[in-house]
């Protein structure tokens, strides 16, 4: 299980991913919305303009550059503010410095040949992303990713001799004749969704882990946050939890047992209409904002409010188009509406807000497959038993925390005691 992790390097998940491009805390709100729509991620890693007086970055510099990640529950709590639903213009063209929450610790930069369990560690202290330098070629080994050769622990190959013993040790050596100077600065961004789709393609070797229960492996985190239904929605963006960005929307039903009804979190508002959903966070209960409202229920109570259209339209990111007026519609910020209104037959309620659930004797495998098909941070779990009795929530640091439990340990234990990996790029 342990050679899953300890043979392969964070080069191993770079192949295909797209070259970072940097969002600066400049930009306004506005175009952070139609950043994160195009994202691969419900969130953007948000940095502050490089300031360079001759001579290259280094790593030192581009850490302290680094903000903190914006998601979309960030912008959504942010034009929920009165102030901004009073003046959603001058609200739309804020810098995201105002916005995001400032978390440096949650990027790191790491060398290609970085092990895998070394890069896991680190994400289960709370790194979120990896910045992983993109201009690192290699080549001259059978297995192309493997770190070790005759016991020793390697940067970068070297074959321009033609010999296979032609070794290099220097981590500032280029791999690669053809490396130059501008391909310094070219960076991909690693995400735990990018670990967990390379651990779901190794299940193999990681038996019998996989097949086990999340509750005997002790995965179930039981401190999740969440909000009564009757309760206004707006009172989430008092305290939004990290991680998993996400408040489950619950009823209580007898004693402490509560009934998960639906999740206010940054995935499920990942591509929606963000002013329409900051509107409805302001002015509706929970159980009212997720379960969605009727249309014919909506033209009756709702007043009548003014949405950008071109908001997270990459097209006309120039700022052009025209104001309109609209009726609001559960489906504007991306949920369908149910059979019902709230407060009727909420168990009938099968929409896209429905919340992605599993239950405890659920495999590992089958939840991290539920959170990949579904580009979900998080699965909330139920008992078997009853229907949507809520008792916890799995997230990437818990499934992290699960599959390094034995290979963390050998890794300690089979630790080479001459050379050793340089995590961090030395330039």
């Amino acid at each position: 299980m342990a050679s899953v992790f300890l043979y392969h390097v964070v080069g191993d998940l770079t192949v295909g991913k797209p070259e970072m491009v940097e969002f600066c805390e400049t930009e306004t709100v506005e175009a952070a919305t139609r950043a994160i729509g195009e994202s691969t991620e419900a969130g953007i890693p948000v940095w502050k303009k490089r300031s360079l007086v001759g001579g290259i970055e280094n790593n030192e510099m581009r850490q302290q550059r680094f903000v903190g990640i914006l998601n979309s529950l960030d912008i959504v709590a942010f034009l929920a503010r009165s102030e901004c639903l009073e003046d959603q213009e001058k609200a739309m063209k804020t810098p995201v410095s105002e916005v995001v929450v400032p978390s440096n610790s949650s990027l790191r930069q790491v060398d290609p040949a970085t092990r895998l369990i070394d890069a896991l560690e680190m994400m289960k202290q709370g790194v979120k992303r990896l910045l992983v330098r993109k201009s690192v070629v290699w080549k001259g080994m059978s297995k192309r990713f493997s770190i070790l050769y005759n016991g020793k622990w390697l940067k970068n190959i070297d074959t321009s001799g033609g010999s296979s013993n032609n070794l290099s040790l220097n981590p500032n050596r280029p791999s690669s004749s053809s490396t130059t100077t501008s391909s310094r600065d070219k960076f991909c961004c690693l995400s735990r969704e990018d670990v967990i789709r390379f651990i779901i393609g190794c299940l193999g070797a990681l038996a019998p882990l996989p097949l086990s229960s999340i509750s005997s492996l002790g995965v179930i985190n039981p401190n999740y946050y969440s909000v009564e239904a009757s309760f206004p929605a707006v009172e989430v963006i008092q305290n939004l939890p990290r991680d998993p960005c996400a408040i489950a929307v619950v009823e209580h039903i007898h004693g402490d047992q509560c009934k998960i009804i639906g999740e206010i979190s940054a995935s499920k508002l990942w591509k929606c209409d963000h002013l329409a959903a900051a509107w409805a966070l302001a002015n509706f209960s929970a159980g009212q904002f997720v379960m969605g409202v009727e249309d014919n229920v909506s033209s009756r109570l709702l007043p009548d409010f003014s949405v950008n259209p071109t908001v997270g339209n990459s097209s006309q990111a120039s700022g052009g188009g025209s104001t309109r007026a609209r009726k609001f519609s559960s489906r504007s910020i991306g949920f369908s509406p149910g059979n019902s209104s709230f407060g009727i037959s909420r168990s009938m309620y099968r929409g896209r807000s429905a919340p992605l659930t599993c239950k405890v004797t659920s495999s590992l495998a089958a939840v991290m497959a539920q959170m990949l098909s579904h580009r979900a941070t998080h699965v909330w779990v139920i008992e078997d038993e009853s229907d949507d009795v809520l008792v916890g929530v799995v997230g990437y640091a818990d499934i992290l925390a699960a599959v390094t439990k034995q290979p963390a340990a050998f890794a300690a234990a089979n630790r080479p005691c001459e050379g050793g990996v340089v995590n961090e790029i030395q330039t």
